[in-house]
């Protein structure tokens, strides 16, 4: 080994999320030696902190149900959603090559999948799209099984009290459990897990958490090792011989624990194959926020890891890459808590009884719809803050916020200014800065379409999306009258899962710059690559689908390996 550097191996993955990890399995299969490195404490990235969807057509866990999708199907889908903004390459290599990675991990033993059926693709209506969803989501994982390595896995919100575990699935019928028998159903099974856990001290993971555990014990199976704590400084370029102008390998930054006496010291790691920019996107960069969003969504109400701050994007960037979709993101309503914690408003906004107004005191979008078109509407308009309005039925019957049916909402979003109640509609806009006569006469232009059960201004339930985290007691799941005082309203922000924009790849994933030439030896997925989705989002789990997809492409394109079928260049 060249003295200049202090470890060398074919590929080098720079952070620790599905995509990273994913690339990293790829790799091993294909005869790669190959490091993880990952700028955080723990490993997971914002897939950890996510519900963990996953959103690959035709993969093995769909098949097995029945659930064969043509390809012609698909394709006419994300054509339709993306609307030429993406590369028909990128496109293609993603459909053909997301079966082919399933299909790769499934060869662990730890790696299981369940199909969340019926949690509709984000627009169905769409030729192509799926009413019953194309979602999987990784089997809850008990993380006692990572031995050592279970106090280094970043936690996130999903977990319950008393050790409750509960799927995405677990929770849409849970939200119902003051409505439906198959709620109250999934109250008892929730009594059963809590007092199961008791008695065998399970540690159980759901979601992103399980995910990422079954993706490290994967991992570790393959002796591919994992480097908290080190974060990438700059990328190196060979500068002469058949190496020259090609991104060679990482300078890192390598922290000891918290409390040791172990000095921080820079190391020089050599990728022969190239380097898997895997890092995220810039959710928590002040400056890049200001400089690439739109207003009203500069402020950091992001729900991505506390790390990913651009360093993939900005590394990048200094090598000549393009950029792309830098003014989007994976937008999400939120609400943000006292203790300054951001609470995503997925279900909620199916609540029957509710609307979202603008400080006009009007309606500006249909509340259930994605979440991502739902605050494409909200920043279109200006509407930053919003106000979520609600009756005494939605509080007595549907959860909101991490707060049960039925349980008084905590003073402290009161006295934050997060929350207002009032005995009236027009009292509760005096008290958010609305017009009372305009409030008024939105809620009652409101209720004569849940009468009816038809919302003729933005279509409110008449989509299986829509449908999903609806009551389906009603006669429109998504739409009831708001007409019990009190009248509750919560101020709401343009929160995000992540940004969406990125350095520019072709199919195989390589980093291209402004020209359209390659960045040799350099590849991104995820959130570090401008989106395949384009402005859109295909169905649940269409952030962490793509991500595991062009890893795989990624690993194997340094490995020699392109195409879906295996072909080798």
């Amino acid at each position: 080994m060249s003295a200049e550097w202090d470890e060398e191996y074919d590929l080098i993955v720079v952070g620790s999320g599905g995509g990273g990890m994913a690339a990293a399995l790829t790799a091993v299969d294909c005869g790669l030696s190959v490091l993880v490195v990952e700028k955080g404490t723990r490993f997971g990235g914002t897939t950890a902190l996510s519900g963990g969807g996953i959103w690959i057509p035709n993969n093995p866990t769909l098949r097995a149900k029945g659930h064969d999708d043509s390809r012609v199907s698909i394709r006419r889908y994300l054509d339709l959603l993306t609307r030429g903004r993406v590369p028909a390459a990128r496109l293609d290599a993603y459909v053909d090559n997301g079966p082919a990675v399933m299909e790769l991990l499934g060869r662990s033993k730890w790696m299981r999948f369940f199909w969340t059926k019926g949690y509709a693709d984000y627009h169905p209506e769409l030729e192509g799209g799926r009413p019953l969803g194309r979602s999987i989501e990784a089997v809850p994982f008990d993380t006692r099984e990572l031995g050592d390595d279970e106090r280094f896995q970043r936690p996130n919100n999903m977990k319950g009290p008393l050790g409750l575990w509960i799927t995405s699935k677990d929770y849409h019928d849970l939200a119902m459990a003051k409505r439906t028998w198959r709620g109250r159903w999934a109250s008892v099974v929730a009594a059963w897990r809590v007092s199961s856990n008791v008695i065998r001290r399970r540690h159980m993971a759901t979601g992103g958490r399980a995910l990422v555990a079954r993706l490290r014990m994967a991992l570790k199976d393959a002796g591919v090792p994992l480097r908290l704590r080190t974060s990438m400084t700059e990328l190196v370029v060979g500068d002469g011989g058949p190496d020259a102008g090609r991104v060679i390998g990482i300078v890192a930054e390598r922290r000891g624990e918290k409390g040791s006496q172990e000095p921080t010291r820079t190391v020089r790691l050599r990728a022969r194959k190239g380097v898997l920019l895997a890092t995220g996107g810039f959710d928590h960069n002040p400056e890049m926020r200001a400089k690439y969003l739109p207003e009203g969504g500069r402020d950091d109400y992001s729900m991505g890891a506390r790390e990913n701050t651009g360093d993939g994007i900005l590394v990048g960037e200094r090598l000549g890459a393009a950029l792309d979709l830098m003014d989007d993101a994976w937008w999400m309503p939120a609400v943000r808590h006292p203790a300054g914690a951001t609470i995503p408003l997925v279900s909620e906004r199916c609540i029957p009884p509710s609307i979202i107004v603008s400080a006009e005191g009007r309606r500006f979008s249909n509340e259930s719809s994605p979440y991502v078109n739902f605050v494409h509407d909200q920043l279109a308009g200006g509407h930053v803050p919003a106000w979520f309005v609600m009756d005494a039925k939605a509080r007595a019957r549907y959860p909101f916020a991490q707060i049960l049916p039925g349980m008084p909402i905590p003073q402290k979003f009161y006295d934050q200014g997060l929350a207002f109640r009032a005995d009236t509609l027009a009292e509760l806009a005096g008290k958010i800065g609305v017009p009372p006569e305009a409030l008024t006469a939105t809620v009652e232009r409101f209720n004569g379409f849940a009468r009816s059960g038809k919302d003729e201004d933005f279509g409110r339930g008449d989509g299986a999306y829509d449908r999903y985290y609806g009551d389906p007691t009603l006669k429109n799941p998504n739409i009831d009258v708001i007409d019990r005082a009190p009248f509750y309203a919560f101020r709401i922000e343009a929160g995000d899962l992540g940004t969406k924009g990125g350095l520019v790849c072709d199919e195989h994933s390589r980093v291209l710059r402004e020209d359209g030439s390659v960045i040799q030896g350099l590849y991104a997925t995820g959130n570090t690559s401008a989106s395949v989705m384009g402005n859109e989002y295909a169905g649940p789990g269409a952030t962490i689908g793509p991500s595991i997809v062009f890893g795989y492409i990624a690993a194997r394109h340094a490995a020699g390996v392109t195409g879906a079928a295996g072909a080798t260049e």
